[in-house]
Order: structure tokens, then C-alpha cells, then sequence
């Protein structure tokens, strides 16, 4: 007696899912970088900065937001709703987004929390002010200058994107749509079906994924001013500091998703 072999098939995997699995490897790497600019960080305390080898890191830590919002550009094609019901989140992380995401001034916020604290902290040990130590408590006027233009130019851009944002949320009441929700409820009255605009599914369809289409283009432009500003503050700063910089905005991610996932549990 033969047996035949019965071929199962696997579930494809959902655009969604494909990107939690990227999110949790990519956290793990955020992790990975965090260690190693710590590292840099405390071996370069005496101020013998070794700024080719900060460059590098540096560098590798902005590609690797990049490769996140690449990531996320990708998965948002097969299905953009998901970006903004992300799983992949915890409900404290949720709290906290601005379409789909951190809201790009936050990185201009964290810079001065932590030249703040920084500057604080050699105060308390009594180090000379003037006394120059190459992390973000060294901000020069320039420097400050600089990040402050960043500043109005980031918020003039955030509010630009909200607008759009607000005005495709308003046109989920436009005349297109209450006209076709009027027509569905309508077939309900007459228990004609499923509620279905029948001779108008088409014409829901194409509205639907127009929407999408815009829903889409936003989260694109609220990405892409997530990415510019974060390099521009990158920019303005050292090597050393932009390392200071980038171990704080690693370490907030990271706790933040930490603390969501213990609330969570509880």
C-alpha cells in the first residue's frame, strides 16, 4: 500500500506581519547600535575623539532609520491602514504617535532635554563650565542658533501635514460618502441584501482606495520630515555629540517600548 503525501499550505503572511517581524529584529539591532555608541561614548571622554571610528557609527545608525522607514514605505503599499493600527506597538507607544509615528519635532525636544541634563550633571560634579567636556552640554550659540531655525521650520512643516491629514479625515463625511452611506442604509430599510449599495460597489471601491491613496501620501510626507529632521540635528552637531544624541534617542525608543510592554502585561 502506497501513501501519498499531502502537501499543507502554509498562510501567506500579511503585509502587517511582515513588518512586526522586521520591527522586532530592527529593535534588537537598535539595541546592538546603542552598545556600541555607549562604547565610543566612554572612550571618548578625555576628549581624544577618534572621529573617523564616531563617523562610522554615525552613519550606521542614521541608515539604520532609514532602513526603517524603507521598510515602512514598503508595507504601507500592501496596506496603509495598518501603519496607523500598528500591533506591532505597545497602547503607551500608541499614546504618543503623530500619523503613524513620533512627531519629528520630538527629536529637536530630546536634544535640549539632554544638553540640559548634561549640563546639569557637570554642574553637580563642579566641572568648569568653561571647561569643555564634547557632549551635548557643549552646545555653542551657533550651534543653538541653528537648532532653533530647525525648530520653526519643522513646526511650519508639522502643521502644513496636519492640515492635510484633518482634511482627509473631514472627507470621510464629504458628499460622495454620505451620499453612498444614505444609499446603503437605505437597502437596509428594505432588507435588500447586505446593506451593499449594489449598483454602486464599484464606484465605493475606487472612492475607498482613493482615500488610501491620500491616507498613503501623508504618512509619506510625515515619515520623510521624521527622517530630514533627525539628520538635520545629526548635522548641526559633532561627532562625539551627534553620538550623545543618537544614544538618547536610542535609549528612549527602547524604554518606552519597554515600559508599553510591561503595562501591557499587567
Amino acid at each position: 500500500m502506497t501513501g501519498t503525501n499531502t502537501v499543507v499550505k502554509t498562510p501567506e503572511r500579511t503585509h502587517s506581519q511582515i513588518f512586526h517581524q522586521f520591527f522586532d529584529h530592527w529593535l534588537i539591532e537598535l539595541g546592538t547600535n546603542l552598545e556600541q555608541l555607549v562604547s565610543a561614548a566612554n572612550h571618548n571622554k578625555d576628549n581624544n575623539h577618534d572621529d573617523s571610528n564616531l563617523r562610522h557609527l554615525i552613519d550606521k545608525s542614521v541608515k539604520h532609520y532609514e532602513e526603517f522607514y524603507k521598510a515602512k514605505s514598503d508595507s504601507a503599499k500592501g496596506d496603509v491602514k495598518a501603519m496607523f493600527r500598528p500591533p506591532w506597538l505597545t497602547s503607551l507607544e500608541d499614546a504618543f504617535l503623530w500619523i503613524a509615528g513620533w512627531r519629528p519635532t520630538t527629536a529637536i525636544h530630546l536634544l535640549y532635554s539632554k544638553s540640559g541634563l548634561q549640563l546639569e550633571a557637570r554642574l553637580d560634579e563642579s566641572v568648569p563650565v568653561l571647561l569643555r567636556t564634547g557632549d551635548l552640554g557643549d552646545l555653542s550659540l551657533h550651534q543653538i542658533n541653528r537648532v532653533d531655525e530647525l525648530q520653526r521650520k519643522t513646526i511650519r512643516a508639522e502643521r502644513a501635514i496636519t492640515e492635510k491629514m484633518a482634511k482627509l479625515q473631514e472627507s470621510a463625511a464629504d458628499s460622495f460618502m454620505v451620499d453612498l452611506s444614505s444609499a446603503a442604509s437605505e437597502n437596509l430599510r428594505k432588507n435588500d441584501g447586505d446593506g451593499e449599495v449594489k449598483e454602486g460597489v464599484g464606484t465605493l471601491n475606487s472612492l475607498l482606495e482613493s482615500k488610501e491613496d491620500k491616507l498613503e501620501e501623508v504618512l509619506h510626507m510625515a515619515d520623510g520630515l521624521r527622517m530630514e529632521t533627525l539628520k538635520s540635528v545629526v548635522g548641526i552637531l559633532t561627532p562625539i555629540q551627534a553620538v550623545h544624541f543618537l544614544i538618547a534617542a536610542a535609549e528612549l525608543h527602547l524604554r518606552i517600548h519597554d515600559w508599553g510592554q510591561k503595562r501591557d502585561a499587567t
